[in-house]
C-alpha cells in the first residue's frame, strides 16, 4: 500500500454491522479505530451520556494525532427505551461533530452515518423535530412518553429519520462540504447481523409485512459493510448529503417513482439570471452564474 494507511474512526464496531465495517476496512489496510462498549476495542465509551460522547472524542484525537480520515457512526439499538434516541441520534451527532475538525484535517476525509430502512415507515413527528432541533431533554422526555403509551417502537425509526434529515442539511454547510468532507447516511434493510438472526423467529412475519424486500430478508451483511466501506474510501469525493438505501428492493417497492417527481423551484429573480446565462455567447467557459436554490429548504412542485 503506497503511503500511510487510512485511520477510520467506527462506532458500535464491538458487533453487528459496525464490525463487520471494521474487518472490512482493515483487510483493505486501513488503521481502524474501534469504539464500542464490548470487548476488543481501542475506546469504551458510552454515547447515551455527554460524558461518554466527550470521552470518547478526547481518547480518539489522542490515537489519531488529530487527524481522521474516515469516520462511520454505526452504534445504535433497537431498544423501546429513551436510550435508543440518545445513542441513535445525539451520540452519532456528537461524535461527528465533535470530531469534524479532525477530519478536516485529512486530504481526502468522510463520515458515514448508518441509518435504516424503518426510515420508510413513519414515526413521531414530534420526537424528530426535537432531535433536529437538538433538544435532547425534549426529545427523550417525548421518548418517555411514547414509551410508557406502548408506542415504543417507534423510537428506532424516529431516531434514525431525524438523522436523515441532520446528514443531508448538515453535509452541504460550509464546515463540511466547505472543508471537503463527504458525508452520507446508508440505510440497511433487514440484514443478518446477530441481533436479527437470534429473534427472526420471533419478528419475521411482522418485518416481512413492515419492511417487504423483494431480494429476501434478512439480507447479507457484506454489501452493506462494503458499501459503507467505499464511501470513507478516498474513491468516494463527489458523493455527499445522500441517504443510501441498501435494502434489497424496498425503497423501490414502497415508494415506487414518488422521489423522481419533485422538481427544483427557482427565486424569479434566479430564472432570469439562469435564462441571461442561457443566452450568453461563448464557449460557456465563465458558465451560468450559481442560482441561490430553492425558495425555502426543500420547497419544490410536482408536475402537473
Amino acid at each position: 500500500m503506497i503511503g500511510a494507511p487510512r485511520t477510520v474512526v467506527v462506532t458500535g464496531a464491538d458487533s453487528g454491522l459496525g464490525r463487520a465495517v471494521a474487518d472490512v476496512l482493515r483487510a483493505r489496510g486501513d488503521r481502524v479505530v474501534a469504539c464500542g462498549l464490548g470487548a476488543d476495542v481501542e475506546v469504551r465509551a458510552d454515547l447515551t451520556t455527554a460524558e461518554g460522547r466527550t470521552a470518547l472524542v478526547t481518547q480518539v484525537e489522542a490515537l489519531s494525532g488529530g487527524r481522521v480520515d474516515g469516520l462511520v457512526a454505526a452504534a445504535g439499538t433497537g431498544a423501546s427505551r429513551p436510550e435508543t434516541v440518545a445513542l441513535n441520534y445525539f451520540g452519532a451527532v456528537a461524535v461527528l461533530d465533535g470530531l469534524r475538525a479532525s477530519l478536516a484535517a485529512s486530504d481526502s476525509p468522510a463520515a458515514v452515518v448508518v441509518s435504516s430502512s424503518s426510515t420508510l415507515n413513519r414515526g413521531s413527528g414530534a420526537l424528530v423535530r426535537a432531535c433536529v432541533r437538538g433538544d435532547e431533554p425534549r426529545a427523550l422526555a417525548v421518548a418517555h412518553r411514547l414509551s410508557r403509551i406502548g408506542l415504543g417502537t417507534q423510537l428506532y425509526r424516529s431516531s434514525k429519520a431525524a438523522l436523515n434529515q441532520w446528514t443531508r442539511a448538515t453535509a452541504v454547510t460550509p464546515p463540511w462540504a466547505g472543508n471537503g468532507i463527504v458525508l452520507n447516511a446508508v440505510a440497511p434493510g433487514i440484514i443478518a447481523t446477530e441481533v436479527v438472526t437470534r429473534t427472526w423467529d420471533r419478528d419475521a412475519a411482522l418485518l416481512r409485512t413492515a419492511l417487504p424486500q423483494p431480494l429476501g430478508a434478512p439480507g447479507p451483511v457484506a454489501p452493506v459493510a462494503d458499501l459503507i466501506a467505499y464511501l470513507v474510501s478516498p474513491a468516494n469525493r463527489f458523493m455527499t448529503g445522500q441517504v443510501v438505501y441498501c435494502d434489497g428492493g424496498t425503497d423501490a417497492l414502497m415508494r415506487r417513482a414518488r422521489p423522481q417527481e419533485v422538481y427544483l423551484r427557482y427565486r424569479p429573480r434566479d430564472l432570469v439570471a439562469m435564462w441571461r446565462a442561457s443566452r450568453r455567447p461563448g464557449d460557456g467557459a465563465t458558465g451560468p452564474t450559481t442560482p441561490a436554490g430553492p425558495r425555502t429548504p426543500g420547497a419544490a412542485r410536482r408536475t402537473p
